[in-house]
């Protein structure tokens, strides 16, 4: 996507990054994740968990930023991302 013009501080901005945890057991197949992920990190894997659902599993880990939509959204509770730090960031802030 362009955009027409630059904001002045995108410089400093630092666009945040998540990691993904499934607990395949609790998935009952639904695919809300992976339907309404705005940046297509996930998707249906062929493996059953207990129940005989398909979890999702994850395919682009580095599109994720750690916007909880799919944690949100799961009816479940069967995933949830949490906020990657980088490591400059974390020897910065130290």
């Amino acid at each position: 996507m362009k955009l027409w013009r630059k904001p002045f501080d995108a410089d400093t901005i630092k666009i945040p990054h998540g990691e993904l945890h499934i607990i395949k057991e609790r998935c009952k197949g639904c695919a809300f994740c992976v339907t309404y992920c705005p940046r297509n990190v996930l998707e249906m894997s062929d493996e059953f968990n207990s129940k005989g659902y398909h979890p999702p599993k994850v395919i682009n880990e580095a599109n994720c930023v750690n916007c909880d939509l799919c944690e949100t959204i799961c009816p479940e509770f069967a995933i949830f991302c949490l906020r990657k730090e980088d490591s400059a960031f974390v020897a910065a802030s130290t």
